[in-house]
């Protein structure tokens, strides 16, 4: 569990977040609770300090930058930490399968020179000499044994750490992927969204973006079920799939509604993707399960969209949004480009 606070403990922190969070320009839902919370409880350093970093260059925080803050050091705080757990655990490993190493490597050497000391003795008076000397060299054999065995087992943990590292990023991609379509979800895709637009920042082109979504879903869903509706989900991410290339990430933003970033295609060649993805679905035939019978008439209709300079990641989604809506209203299975703000 993240929060272990007692009652006490919980009812001073909200008491100390609540005024900090009136005084921002963010609505006070779930996500800026948890930011100021975490903030005053005093339980996110690198949020605490990065809080600081943003007030300083500005008076409050948007709800856009409330968000940023919260999918960066709160929602990414348990996948960062398991793979931190596991990058000690292998370098912890590693050194303690070197240092063994050098240990056999010494316990050779003073294997070797026993062994000399031995054949010297063996042409000496010194029966008792030689018969300690002897026993010496055996526990000395008997400790190469031991750390030759010690290695093996380092090598053998190695693997296994190596292996549980990869089930981090096997799990952590899983989290961030849509689990009907295998798209990326929309967690993955905020993220991406910020990150390209904090890239181009400085540059007077930008990205496009394509929002879709399926015409007339719950008539399809109520007609032939929801075991249809899912396929008729993951025949359109396919398409999806097979128009996207590079850098590009098409995402399931939510229910029947899909979204395509494009960070380096203009809004020509977004419209142009649009188009190709929208008469590939309206040719399309799925054929329902258990039977043969193909059903037509599913199409989908697009809003595009190309980045203006400074907009929010938030007003850049809301302007794709609302030319997919336009083209809902203009009759679907359509593409609308959005106009600049």
């Amino acid at each position: 569990m993240r929060y272990r606070d007692s009652f006490a403990r919980s009812a001073e922190c909200v008491r100390l977040a609540l005024p900090l969070m009136a005084k921002q320009d963010a609505a006070m839902h779930p996500i800026s609770f948890s930011v100021w919370y975490e903030h005053v409880a005093g339980m996110n350093a690198a949020l605490s300090a990065q809080l600081d970093r943003v007030l300083s260059t500005g008076p409050t925080l948007t709800d856009d930058a409330t968000c940023e803050l919260y999918r960066k050091y709160i929602a990414n705080m348990d996948e960062q930490s398991a793979q931190q757990v596991a990058a000690g655990f292998q370098r912890v490993l590693s050194e303690i399968s070197e240092s063994a190493t050098q240990a056999g490597k010494q316990a050779s050497r003073f294997g070797s020179a026993l062994e000399e000391w031995s054949d010297l003795l063996a042409t000496h008076p010194g029966q008792d000499l030689q018969t300690g000397a002897t026993g010496i060299l055996d526990d000395t054999r008997k400790m190469q044994s031991a750390i030759t065995a010690l290695n093996e087992r380092l090598d053998s943990s190695q693997v296994e750490i190596e292996r549980l590292q990869a089930e981090i990023v096997r799990a952590r991609e899983d989290a961030l992927s849509d689990g009907l379509t295998g798209l990326a979800n929309r967690r993955r895709f905020d993220t991406a969204l910020v990150s390209c637009l904090a890239e181009i920042a400085d540059q007077p082109s930008g990205p496009s973006l394509l929002m879709a979504d399926i015409d007339h879903f719950k008539k399809i869903n109520d007609s032939y079920g929801h075991l249809f509706g899912d396929k008729v989900i993951r025949s359109i991410a396919q398409i999806l799939k097979d128009n996207v290339r590079g850098n590009d990430l098409a995402a399931r933003y939510g229910g029947e509604e899909f979204v395509i970033l494009l960070p380096d295609t203009p809004l020509t060649g977004a419209h142009a993707v649009a188009e190709k993805i929208r008469n590939t679905v309206a040719g399309c035939r799925i054929l329902r399960t258990g039977s043969n019978e193909a059903i037509a008439a599913i199409s989908i209709s697009i809003g595009v969209a190309h980045y203006c300079v400074s907009e929010s990641p938030t007003d850049f989604v809301n302007r794709a949004d609302a030319a997919l809506y336009t083209s809902k209203a203009q009759g679907r299975n359509r593409v609308t480009v959005a106009t600049a703000m």
